[in-house]
């Protein structure tokens, strides 16, 4: 297989980073610019994602495609209101202070991953796919004759894959959906352009807190659900997913949907065309370049409104 087709096979691993990294990284975007809280425990909730993925497709059973529909739609319920539990009674009572919110997630943090080891254990698990069908892809090469088609040895996706890449298409139009044309997307945009005077108007501002913390949990769990059947579920898998999301987001831009989404696609297709051309590391590396040179020449990110 030659340099062509190794890249789209790049591209097409380099999507699925993309698009679970831009629906975790989207919940993390939406607590910040809606609280203007740095959520340290978002990559724990998307660790509790697929952890509760497997133990939901545990005890359901009747199959991979029952299972999954079950975890689909429990983890991100379970996880999101275990978060806003903990917006109102941890959060809350700090007063949404940036610094000691800051503490108390990283609190936290330790919390949810030394309960998941003593009650879920060391052990990466799997989760079978609901469909995991494998498609062989198309290469065009241009000879004498002209275009032919042919089928390069090697060059496969699975359905799944392919699933996880519009599923998270569709979630994230969704939500930009929901926050631009609808009363609860209203309301969230009033609380975050000034909490006070949302307070003056009658919004229960505590109670909008205490939902956007839960949705930006039960977003990163979704991302959780939707990873597990290709990586196994793990208690430390919170790390790196998190590490991923805050450069997501410091290189979109805070608060940014739009750069928060363009950016887990940079990442996300640079990653795979590194990792499969150089190594994973250094992918890592460079995405780490990337944010500070971020940081020295436009702190407020690509698509961040700066500070006036």
């Amino acid at each position: 297989m030659d340099f062509g087709p190794h890249l789209m096979l790049a591209l097409l691993e380099g999507a699925v980073l993309a698009a679970v990294l831009a629906l975790m990284a989207s919940g993390l975007s939406l607590v910040f610019g809606v609280m203007r809280v740095v959520n340290v425990a978002h990559g724990e909730f998307y660790m509790l994602g697929a952890v509760v993925a497997w133990a939901v497709a545990d005890l359901v059973g009747g199959g991979p495609a029952v299972g999954f529909i079950a975890a689909l739609i429990l983890a991100p319920l379970i996880v999101g209101g275990l978060a806003a539990a903990a917006d109102m009674t941890i959060l809350k009572r700090i007063d949404y202070d940036p610094e000691r919110t800051i503490v108390a997630t990283i609190g936290l943090l330790y919390v949810i991953q030394q309960l998941t080891l003593m009650g879920y254990g060391p052990e990466a698990r799997p989760v079978a796919p609901p469909f995991n069908t494998r498609i062989a892809l198309p290469w065009i090469e241009w000879g004498e004759g002209g275009p032919s088609v042919y089928f390069p040895w090697g060059l496969s996706t699975t359905s799944y894959k392919l699933f996880v890449i519009g599923a998270a298409a569709a979630l994230i139009l969704a939500i930009r959906l929901v926050l631009m044309h609808s009363k609860a997307g209203l309301v969230m945009r009033a609380t975050q352009l000034d909490s006070e005077m949302a307070t003056a108007f009658g919004i229960p501002v505590e109670r909008v807190y205490a939902a956007v913390f839960g949705v930006g949990a039960g977003l990163a769990a979704l991302a959780g659900v939707l990873i597990v059947p290709i990586q196994q579920a793990h208690y430390l898998m919170g790390g790196e997913a998190l590490l991923l999301s805050f450069i997501v987001v410091i290189i979109g831009g805070l608060g940014s949907l739009t750069g928060t989404i363009v950016a887990a696609v940079l990442i996300g297709m640079s990653d795979g065309i590194i990792s499969v051309f150089f190594s994973p590391t250094l992918a890592k590396i460079l995405a780490t370049l990337l944010v500070a040179l971020v940081l020295v020449f436009r702190p407020q990110g690509l698509f961040g409104a700066r500070e006036r």
